[in-house]
């Protein structure tokens, strides 16, 4: 941005009484530095947003570590950029080397907390591979998607469990795991923390552990809001994610949620229920024939086709244990 633009901001955040500035973009310490300058306003980044939402969010120790992690690892390379005052003689001998400046002081506190933190979550990791590991031959199901697309609700819908669920972003950071049983078909079904899009990289790696549920999974369950304007956008931000982590080819089911509000949306009140029957075919069609069938569309908090969602994946799971376990399909 040019000193035109930044007057142009500065302005519009005079005149409409703004008190903090968010790029959706990363920027570098010294960007926030220099536009904070500028503006005389705190000014935050994508990554720093994101973190900020995920501290709140997190409630298990484990989350909290990950979190504690990923942002420790965005403060270290902007340490210079944001905290320029520090950078000052340190004198006398004591706790800083003689000579050492107070940015390099504070770098090396960083580091270490870093490295503590890794520790820390490689002992947590040992424990989740363990119990991952003792779950035993039961066909795994996780349910992945973008954030806030009704992952929770489904997973208490067919789980019969209290998993919490709300309507904002990442209301789930930690992977609930249940034993479900349809018929007399038991699984493993986990519910997993959302994607976004431009994900920052730190909270990749910090939930390395946390995403070994999706690469673990044997089936995946993509839910996708059909509701939302952007929806076919965050389907193919979920299925690059999915080729990053690795599980992109693992048998998947994509599970239109909230019809409900789709039609809300779609539908006026002139419109004739052939008319509607006639979109609502359309939609279906052009879904079936892009994934290959491989779809289910229900509304979770209306409660609406969870026989048709129960029964696809009974399928799916019948058809993995056929092929992995095929002793157990006389049990099954």
């Amino acid at each position: 941005m040019g000193k035109g633009k930044l007057e142009e901001i500065r302005q519009y955040i005079s005149f409409n009484g703004i008190d903090l500035v968010i790029f959706d973009d990363e920027l570098s310490g010294a960007q926030i530095n220099n536009i904070q300058k500028e503006l005389k306003i705190k000014v935050i980044d994508r990554s720093d947003l994101i973190l900020d939402i995920f501290a709140r969010r997190a409630k298990t120790a484990q989350a909290r570590t990950q979190v504690e992690l990923a942002q420790y690892q965005y403060i270290l390379p902007r340490l210079r950029g944001m905290w320029s005052h520090l950078e000052r003689q340190g004198a006398g001998i004591g706790s800083r080397g003689p000579g050492e400046t107070e940015i390099e002081t504070d770098r090396r506190i960083v580091r270490d907390k870093i490295t503590l933190l890794r520790k820390k979550l490689a002992e947590i990791d040992k424990q989740a591979f363990t119990q991952r590991k003792e779950r035993g031959e039961f066909i795994r199901v996780a349910l992945v998607g973008y954030t806030n697309v009704g992952k929770s609700t489904i997973m208490n819908l067919l789980s019969k469990r209290d998993v919490f669920a709300e309507n904002k972003l990442f209301a789930t950071l930690d992977t609930t795991t249940s034993k479900v049983v349809f018929e007399t078909t038991p699984f493993l079904l986990s519910d997993t923390v959302g994607f976004i899009r431009k994900l920052p990289h730190h909270l990749v790696e910090s939930f390395k552990s946390t995403l070994d549920e999706v690469r673990e999974a044997d089936i995946l369950m993509h839910v996708v809001d059909i509701s939302h304007t952007n929806y076919e956008d965050q389907l193919a931000v979920v299925n690059k994610t999915l080729q990053e982590l690795k599980a992109f080819d693992k048998p998947t089911v994509t599970i239109f949620n909230k019809m409900d509000l789709y039609e809300t949306q779609t539908f006026d009140e002139w419109l004739g229920d052939e008319t509607k029957e006639e979109i609502l075919r359309d939609l279906y069609d052009r879904w079936s024939n892009e994934l290959q069938g491989n779809v289910v569309f229900v509304s979770a908090t209306e409660r609406r086709n969870v026989e048709g969602l129960r029964e696809t994946i009974l399928n799916k799971v019948k058809e993995l244990y056929a092929i992995r376990y095929p002793y157990k399909t006389m049990f099954y």
